[in-house]
């Protein structure tokens, strides 16, 4: 089973950025709750994270303990501030073209896409930095800054539960499609005249055995 790692950036002592009377420790909380709770409900998967509550925990040991479960991925998810606006995504420097790169592509569209359901959100790319997070862990690892909390526009959404929640989940199904996480929803189908076995798993894209 595979193993995944959610970082909710800040925590406790560290409020992390401020604006618009929102805190980003508790902005990145939820989208972790959201984002662990869609993959444990629609995959076979193991997650853990790295605070379920308003706790610190300095970054070293975030990666370290990612490291030491033996974690298959790391994603950390933060609010951005600085009065711009959008989205954007980091790993680290030299993994142009590693599995970092493959996972943060598959983030990167997933989590754009849903946001622009809500309305105009710019594209701020897909980068990289030195941020510890990152340079320590020893699997794939991703940050995601969701959006600017010092930006009114962008704050409005952050206040949105909706937006949060599908934003969160949205992570969820990128960190599925990059690790090819078959879904464990049950799929109802009514046999038709003509069926066979063959042609309906290939339907469903699984094997004969499967659907038997």
């Amino acid at each position: 089973m595979k193993k995944v790692w959610l970082d909710a950036g800040h925590g406790g002592t560290d409020s992390g950025a401020l604006g618009n009377n929102l805190r980003e420790k508790d902005i990145t909380l939820q989208l972790v709750l959201h984002a662990r709770a869609y993959l444990e409900h629609n995959y076979s998967v193991d997650v853990q994270v790295t605070r379920s509550t308003d706790v610190f925990v300095s970054l070293s040991d975030r990666a370290n303990r990612a490291n030491a479960w033996g974690a298959d991925i790391f994603v950390s998810m933060h609010i951005n501030a600085g009065s711009g606006t959008g989205f954007e995504t980091y790993r680290y420097p030299s993994q142009e073209g590693s599995q970092s790169s493959l996972l943060q592509k598959e983030l990167h569209t997933e989590i754009l896409t849903i946001m622009r359901k809500f309305g105009t959100i710019a594209d701020r790319g897909l980068k990289t930095a030195n941020y510890a997070v990152l340079r320590e862990t020893n699997m794939p690892a991703v940050l995601t800054e969701n959006l600017f909390i010092d930006t009114t526009a962008d704050a409005e959404k952050l206040k949105n539960a909706t937006f949060l929640r599908e934003v969160g989940e949205a992570h969820a199904r990128g960190i599925a499609k990059y690790l090819n996480l078959p879904s464990n929803q049950v799929t109802f189908y009514t046999i038709q005249s003509g069926d066979t076995f063959y042609s309906t798993a290939k339907k469903y894209n699984i094997t004969v055995q499967q659907l038997q």
